[in-house]
């Protein structure tokens, strides 16, 4: 049997109101100088000022940087990056959605490293990250990216993504506080909302699973889906919000130790090229590739479709993996995100493009249990363009 390596952020703060241990973890970790990266919608509405107000009523030193930008390119790395190490700060807490936290990662492992951010990228960098960095505390905003527990950072490139990932870029607290996510809009809580559940899904068959991220996806994906739809429609409702953030916060667990494949592979050239959000662009492909890889993986998609809310028991697992598929199709549907990459303004010319910045997603792809060729991928958007789910020899 394969030895699973199992890795969890050092400590977490999980529920209703538990944005009150921020205070005492600052003074654990010593700190003087913040630096706290969030962003600039957050900032204008008031809710970062819950962060910072109680750090200055107890005599920190508090800078607030909000050049944050959804799906945050190359660019803004760097900036944000130069921007800590010129700051000479102590301590750096991430306020938001996975855009700021994944920043606020980056800007403080790289403030005590030389280089450009782009030395350290994935795919093309050079340089191996030699530090732990500042001390970093996470505070998600936003249920879905579960970038508070994990240890990556992505950037977007010219027509793609890449991430620089090392266990350095772990938080050493993450704050999971669903009351902060309660004036999430519905259109974004929906987006975030089918991340964290395809963080949750694609965990559950990689490869890479093991019975403990088994255990995390499943539980996450039973939070998610009997919660999504009212955190959409009730924004307000409190037991739906706490399952949301529980989910999300488990499905991050998962996707670390487990990893994410397909889906994220093919999701990275859509915000890349097309700068749609990334919740969005996992949302519309979900079914395409869940249907694609289904012959490779029955049993646990039939697993899936009872963490779902479905009935396995009186299905073979070819007919419940089949459900499985048409279930995620009405789960994307009933939280309004559009079924087809059409509805997103895709044209049919961009899929041979997508196609090519997908194949180069080896990390991402190496984890799907069936293996995903340059036509297997092109398979699946001309599907994602047409809205019909094929599978392999049936194109």
């Amino acid at each position: 049997m394969t030895v699973a390596r199992i890795v969890f952020p050092p400590l977490s703060h999980v529920g209703w109101g538990a944005l009150k241990h921020l205070v005492p973890e600052v003074k654990r970790l010593g700190a003087k100088h913040i630096l706290v990266i969030t962003d600039p919608a957050l900032a204008k509405i008031g809710l970062v000022e819950q962060v910072t107000s109680p750090l200055r009523q107890e005599g920190y030193s508090v800078h607030v940087y909000t050049d944050v930008v959804p799906e945050p390119p190359l660019a803004t790395g760097e900036k944000a990056v130069a921007f800590a190490r010129d700051g000479e700060f102590d301590l750096v807490i991430g306020v938001g959605g996975g855009s700021a936290l994944d920043l606020a990662k980056l800007a403080a492992v790289l403030a005590v490293h030389d280089g450009s951010v782009a030395d350290y990228l994935n795919l093309t960098g050079t340089r191996a990250l030699e530090k732990k960095g500042l001390p970093k505390i996470l505070i998600p905003t936003t249920s879905g990216t579960g970038s508070e527990v994990t240890n990556i950072s992505v950037l977007s490139l010219e027509t793609t993504k890449d991430v620089v990932t090392h266990d350095y870029l772990l938080a050493d607290v993450a704050i999971v506080d669903p009351q902060l996510t309660v004036s999430v809009p519905p259109r974004v809580t929906a987006a975030t909302g089918i991340d964290a559940l395809t963080h949750a899904v694609e965990a559950y068959v990689s490869v890479n699973a093991s019975p403990t991220s088994d255990g995390l996806a499943i539980a996450a994906m039973r939070l998610i889906s009997r919660s999504l739809r009212k955190a959409v429609e009730k924004g307000m409702d409190k037991q739906a919000r706490t399952d949301m953030a529980n989910g999300s916060y488990l499905a991050g667990l998962a996707f670390f130790n487990a990893g994410v494949a397909g889906v994220h592979a093919l999701a990275y050239p859509l915000g890349g090229q097309f700068h749609i959000a990334h919740g969005e662009s996992n949302a519309v492909l979900l079914p395409y590739v869940m249907g694609y890889i289904r012959q490779s993986c029955t049993k646990r998609m039939a697993d899936i479709l009872n963490a779902l809310g479905g009935n396995s028991s009186f299905l073979s697992e070819v007919e419940a993996s089949y459900r499985c598929v048409e279930e995620l199709e009405r789960l994307v549907a009933d939280v309004g995100i559009p079924k087809t990459l059409g509805g997103f303004g895709i044209p049919e010319s961009a899929l041979e493009s997508l196609t090519k910045d997908a194949v180069q997603q080896k990390r991402l792809l190496a984890r799907s249990p069936l293996p995903l060729l340059e036509a297997d991928i092109r398979a699946i958007y001309e599907a994602a363009f047409a809205g019909t789910i094929v599978e392999p020899g049936k194109v």
